[in-house]
């Protein structure tokens, strides 16, 4: 598998259009045939005040607190949603208008965007206790984030120590494998499959 160490240095940050935030893109994959877009992204987003949220369509959504008190969400013709547990994450489609309603305070998120079409996504926050093993054969890709604590990757001693915020991206090169990670702290592990019709 391909191993690729993502820091803050690696991540790019964005002012949104309407002031009412900042957006830190972790990660985003282009479209395989080099139109514009993306196939699936990762980002963290500083909300600073009420506010809707960009539509995204064709896509599936997945968002959760990391900071802060918490956000309404509330969707064009259904239930609100409340994200105020940490990690806990809310699943939704792009193409839904949504709002976001501050409970107390500005608040910090971590999002996940993807192409229906193209990828099929599970997302999970885990803690890291010792050894964690991600498997070629299980994705196409996966891509973690250390939210928490300390970890290293197992028999790779030329790699640095992954720190609290970095992330990783693992990619399936054909020549199957694994990579295991030992550590403590918490994760979010997002495992990603191109769907079928590619």
């Amino acid at each position: 598998m391909k191993i690729r160490h993502l820091r803050e240095s690696d991540y790019r940050r964005m002012r949104w259009k309407n002031g009412g935030g900042w957006t830190t893109e972790l990660y985003s994959q282009p479209l395989h045939d080099g139109s514009e877009g993306f196939g699936w992204r990762v980002s963290i987003a500083d909300i600073e005040s009420d506010g809707a949220f960009s539509t995204f369509p064709q896509c599936d959504r997945w968002i959760a607190l990391l900071e802060g008190n918490g956000m309404r969400l509330e969707f064009d013709g259904a239930p609100t949603a409340m994200l105020d547990q940490r990690l806990d994450f809310v699943h939704f489609s792009g193409d839904v208008r949504i709002g976001g309603s501050l409970i107390d305070g500005p608040v910090r998120d971590f999002n996940l965007i993807a192409r229906r079409d193209l990828w099929q996504c599970e997302v999970r926050h885990r803690p890291l206790v010792g050894s964690m093993l991600f498997a070629a054969s299980a994705a196409d890709i996966w891509f973690v984030h250390l939210a928490a604590g300390s970890a290293r990757i197992e028999h790779r001693g030329e790699l640095p120590e992954i720190a609290a915020g970095d992330s990783l991206l693992l990619e399936t090169d054909g020549a199957g494998g694994s990579v295991v990670i030992d550590g403590g702290g918490e994760v979010v592990v997002i495992r990603l499959t191109r769907a079928a019709s590619l």
